[in-house]
């Protein structure tokens, strides 16, 4: 009833306040991950999140997990950890094997691991153009793991006519350096974008020293990242781009939570592929190839341990007008997942179909659904209901009911710990609702959102190993709000509240209890910038992560422990010399130096940290 309330009043305000101008800045920019062909968010009822080009530029100390830790409904767990621990994502209160990441909108996948979710130490922020973060099922466009979401991750593109030269120095506490250059250049028939990132630290000591005198060594972190993008121009129709891009990184992890220990790791990735398009009368044919080859070593005091993962993707679709109200989205998907260690390979061939009625006296409306056959468990279908209505080009509303999947990975299915080649599909059902406005002439921004998600047959790691068995409850609400007075101020703020339970069938008795571990309830940003100057840039953000809830190892049976709430605040300044064609900047972070708090129990954080550097471009 509360949120029934709550969003009538928002849109009876919304009516009292419409701007004159009948374009707005936020629902009128274009995105592509929504529907796989352009598209303004005021013609989608999904829920998209851009960050921009401007934003990455603005970001050169930080990487890409403390980035995305900034948006709204996503915790990064780890992001503000020593800079090489592992990084886990949850979005909207899932667990990162529920959320899809793409590059240039083909599929990362990482078989080796035990959900295939993929590793963000393996992606560098400097070979980033920009992201879309798409919220919500997406299986019926995107098929397995996009049960919570998508991050579309857009590389890098050469953008002008003569050869472009792009650079970046950066040093910075822990003794942190990172060198990063660019060049590119967009030719009648020939595009390329040739990147390469450096990055090292000494670090902190990954596990914590409650003592302060146990003397915990340091566990320094180091990535090289290449990044090759070439375009080719075959005719004003048709255009293909391979791509290679290989990233490598090394590091020291401790023993575990409080306890130190001289482990080391390394791990890369090969990301190789295709992607092109033709472009007819009506539309256009897209096709895409990626390949991924991840390799991680682990040594430790209780032994070594190695694994590989290959990872096939194939594809072809057509987004087809029929005619200015009307637009279809076929295709075929073919994807394959194989570890080294095992003589078996999973593979999922999908055919799905979308049918998108725009912006018909405000009504629009996108109904999908896609049929993927594995080679292991079998059939499964899932399906997407998207109407929207737009109320003079300033006020939407929108509502989202699908359904999603994630395919038991190969190591769950044949692995050499607990594998249950039985496994089913995990199944979800999601709905959604919002209402989304610009105001006041397009100074206001304002987005809620409520979403409900329900996964059933998830897969555990019971006594006999892992088996269908749980039913996983989440839901929450998040508010984004924007105001810009004018050209030099912009104020933002968002909150996100997600809970969830989890109900277990054991003995034939249900039990249910909360389980976001790690996860918190409540998270609050709030960001601040100002152009003083033509160029001078500051900038300041607060971030607020509420209590969460984590496991205690140190004792059998684990128990669990109440993490405390914590506040980080960080600043950002620029100034642009030659023409903004040399751009110094500071990057400050956790100003208040705040250490008393922990994002993994037992494990360190980072307490006031700066970055400095300089951009230019030549």
């Amino acid at each position: 009833m509360k949120k029934k309330i709550f969003v009538v009043a928002a849109v009876i305000i919304s009516s009292q306040l419409w701007g004159q101008d009948t374009a707005s800045k936020i629902m009128d920019e274009v995105v592509i991950t929504a529907n796989k062909f352009p598209q303004k968010q005021s013609g989608t009822a999904k829920v998209v999140t851009v960050i921009t080009k401007e934003q990455l530029r603005q970001s050169g100390g930080k990487d890409l997990a403390q980035l995305l830790n900034e948006q709204t409904g996503i915790t990064v767990n780890g992001a503000n950890s020593n800079p090489g621990k592992d990084k886990s994502l949850f979005l909207r209160g899932a667990t990162d094997k529920y959320t899809l990441v793409l590059l240039d909108g083909v599929p990362l996948n990482d078989p080796s691991g035990v959900g295939g979710s993929f590793d963000l130490r393996l992606l560098s922020l400097d070979n980033i153009e920009r992201i879309e973060i798409l919220k919500g099922s997406q299986s019926s466009l995107y098929g397995s793991n996009a049960v919570a979401g998508v991050v579309n991750i857009i590389s890098k593109k050469a953008e002008t006519s003569q050869p472009k030269l792009n650079g970046l120095l950066t040093y910075g506490s822990y003794n942190s350096y990172k060198g990063n250059a660019n060049l590119s250049e967009k030719m009648k028939w020939l595009d390329y974008d040739l990147n390469y990132v450096y990055y090292n630290t000494d670090g902190i000591s990954e596990a914590k020293d409650t003592t302060g005198t146990a003397n915990f060594d340091k566990d320094g972190f180091t990535q090289h990242a290449i990044q090759a993008v070439l375009g080719v121009n075959v005719s004003d129709q048709l255009k293909f781009s391979p791509y290679y891009r290989f990233t490598q990184f090394e590091g020291d992890y401790d023993g575990g939570s409080f306890l130190d220990a001289p482990n080391d790791y390394t791990a890369s990735l090969v990301n190789a592929g295709l992607t092109g398009h033709y472009k007819y009368n009506r539309g256009t044919l897209h096709f895409n190839y990626g390949y991924d080859f991840t390799k991680r070593d682990y040594k430790s005091q209780f032994g070594d341990f190695f694994t590989k993962g290959k990872f096939h993707h194939a594809e072809t679709y057509t987004d087809y007008r029929v005619n200015n109200n009307i637009q279809l989205v076929g295709g075929l998907n073919y994807q394959s997942y194989g570890i080294d260690e095992l003589d078996t390979t999973n593979s999922i061939v999908s055919v799905y179909t979308t049918v998108f009625l725009k912006n018909t006296k405000g009504l629009s409306l996108e109904t999908g659904g896609r049929f993927n056959h594995h080679n292991q468990y079998g059939d499964n279908f899932t399906y997407s209901f998207n109407p929207s209505y737009l109320i003079h080009d300033n006020l939407k509303l929108f509502v989202n009911i699908t359904s999603g999947f994630r395919a038991p990975s190969i190591n769950e299915l044949f692995g050499p710990f607990g594998a249950n080649p039985n496994l089913k599909p995990e199944k979800s059902n999601t709905q959604e609702a919002g209402v989304q406005t610009e105001m006041l002439g397009k100074k206001f921004q304002f987005i809620a959102t409520g979403f409900n998600r329900t996964i059933n047959d998830v897969i555990i790691y019971g006594l006999n190993g892992y088996e269908n068995r749980d039913k996983q409850h989440d839901f929450g609400a998040e508010v984004e709000v924007g105001y810009a007075p004018n050209d030099k101020i912009s104020i933002r703020a968002n909150y996100a509240y997600t809970d969830g339970k989890i109900t277990q069938k054991v003995s034939t008795k249900d039990t249910t209890y909360y389980n976001l571990i790690r996860r918190p309830k409540h998270n609050i940003h709030l960001f601040g910038s100002y152009q003083a100057t033509q160029n001078l840039f500051v900038s300041s953000s607060v971030q607020v992560t509420g209590k969460r809830i984590d496991n205690n190892f140190l004792t059998f049976p684990a128990t669990q422990v109440e993490l405390k709430a914590y506040a980080l605040w960080n600043v950002y300044a620029e100034y642009g010399f030659l023409d903004k064609k040399l751009n110094l900047f500071i990057d400050a972070k956790n100003l208040t130096d705040k250490k008393d708090y922990y994002e993994v129990y037992g494990y360190s954080v980072q307490g006031f940290n700066m970055n400095v550097g300089f951009r230019f471009q030549l």
